[in-house]
């Protein structure tokens, strides 16, 4: 666990960097609106949709219509995949431990519908570690757990829980959700 953590704070650093060094207006201007006093989300995508997408670890993204995101390094993450009447697709990377500056588990179903905007829906995709996933993990993240507080672990993959917390945090029909355990590695979706 440390070692994922230490693997996660590295990568965060060098995005960090990243955005830090990008143009002015690239990732600022599209963040979400945070709490008086917090840093501001740079996870939702720019306004219009691109072809292609990658989606790392507490992003939100958009594809244009026969458009391909790609989720690098999936592990013990969940996948979300929203796919839109008019072909387009817009996804997130919900992690079990936030990366930081990008949306945690409480706050990534919020973003996806939000980026989804009320449009039709004609299925939702989640893919990745079922079994590491408590649904609860959409509605309150591990970190906000204090010192005093247990977070529930998943005793087993609950692939209908989870179904139901995606449905619930979109406003989307239970039918429309599916879900599935795929092993790590990246995930392309077209």
């Amino acid at each position: 666990m440390i070692e994922l953590k230490r693997g996660i704070t590295l990568f965060a650093v060098a995005l960090a960097g990243t955005v830090a060094l990008a143009p002015p207006g690239t990732a600022s201007t599209h963040a979400l609106s945070a709490p008086a006093g917090a840093p501001p989300h740079t996870a939702i995508g720019p306004g219009i949709p691109g072809k292609a997408a990658t989606i790392t670890e507490g992003q939100v993204r958009e594809v244009a219509p026969g458009g391909v995101i790609t989720y690098p390094s999936v592990t013990s993450c969940l996948t979300v995949t929203v796919r839109l009447r008019d072909g387009g697709l817009v996804g997130a990377h919900a992690s079990l431990f936030q990366v930081p500056g990008e949306l945690r588990s409480d706050e990534i179903l919020a973003a996806l519908k939000q980026l989804t905007a009320g449009r039709p829906v004609i299925a939702v995709q989640v893919k990745g570690a079922v079994g590491a996933w408590h649904p609860g993990y959409f509605v309150k993240a591990i970190e906000s757990y204090g010192d005093e507080e247990q977070p529930p672990y998943p005793s087993h993959p609950d692939p209908e829980g989870l179904a139901d917390a995606v449905s619930r945090g979109l406003a989307v029909p239970g039918g429309l959700v599916t879900v599935e355990d795929v092993p790590d590695g990246d995930q392309v979706v077209g």
